[in-house]
């Protein structure tokens, strides 16, 4: 059984990391607000960007831009690049567990398929950069101060490597802010820009409704040298901010486990303590009222 000093030692030390859980906690909820704050504002030019890209890209020649050609994405042994977008920190219950492991499932679904990686986060770049995989970027505490630029490199590498024939296509995943509570893995591919089928023509009455079509002002080559990659480059900041919003919430929801389950700890080792004392209390008893009959 252990002493009471021990026991008195072990509370402190459990309310020592209460404390601590606790003021991470408030860290993390202060900074989940500036960060959700910014991604409500970023996700609906990306979303819409997205999807008038997409409704381009099905209208147009694909050979009006490198970005839209999907012929290397369908070619049989292409290699891929995939960004794993992971946090620089821990304490964040899963959070860099289910993308690492979303990351892991995507390189061995295709034996065929060979994947080099482009690794943002340090908890990502550690896991992986020790197994033997080719990387062919990484980046490490862009978290602190996250910026546009950042982005831009990212798309740069991205875009770079798709136009010279190194990867036949690039993915994203990442984790998405659903809420405090919630966030979901996304696997994203970013290139070439995924097409939308175009639905077929329906008959109304005796007249067909044709399929909608754009006139270009200036002309499609032209406006894509300019659109596909700011595209490229706002489709990467989201994600970026995505993952940097639902990691401040899994922490804060983690620290948040913590602190309750420091407190049911303090409050069993605290009876427990009095247990003990009690008993010691009684046993002394039993011995003065054992010697006093002695006498």
């Amino acid at each position: 059984m252990p002493s009471l000093l021990d026991i008195r030692r072990r509370i402190r030390a459990v309310k020592s990391t209460q404390q601590i859980t606790k003021a991470m906690k408030m860290v993390a909820a202060s900074r989940l607000r500036r960060a959700q704050e910014r991604i409500q504002h970023a996700r609906p030019f990306a979303t819409e960007m997205l999807r008038v890209l997409n409704s381009l890209a099905m209208r147009v020649d694909p050979s009006s831009h490198p970005l839209l050609d999907e012929r290397k994405a369908r070619r049989a042994n292409g290699k891929t690049l995939l960004f794993v977008i992971t946090a620089d920190r821990g304490l964040a219950g899963s959070f860099n567990a289910n993308a690492i492991k979303a990351a892991s499932s995507f390189i061995v679904e295709d034996p065929a398929r060979e994947v080099a990686l482009g690794l943002i986060g340090r908890r990502g770049r550690d896991f992986f950069a020790r197994r033997g995989f080719e990387v062919r970027y990484e980046q490490v505490n862009l978290f602190q101060a996250l910026q546009y630029s950042h982005a831009c490199e990212i798309a740069r590498e991205a875009i770079t490597s798709f136009t010279d024939g190194a990867v036949d296509g690039v993915y994203l995943i990442y984790n998405e802010f659903r809420s405090v509570i919630q966030q979901r893995i996304v696997v994203e591919r970013l290139l070439p820009i995924p097409r939308l089928d175009i639905e077929p023509a329906k008959p109304t009455g005796a007249a067909v409704v044709p399929a909608i079509d754009y006139l270009y002002e200036p002309t499609p080559e032209e406006l894509f040298k300019t659109l596909i990659p700011r595209h490229v480059e706002v489709q990467v900041f989201r994600a970026l901010l995505e993952s940097n919003a639902a990691f401040y919430a899994a922490q804060m929801t983690a620290m948040d486990s913590a602190s309750r389950n420091a407190a049911e700890m303090i409050d069993q080792l605290t009876l427990y303590m009095n247990k003990v004392r009690q008993a010691a209390i009684t046993r002394e008893i039993i011995e003065v009222v054992s010697g006093a009959e002695a006498l």
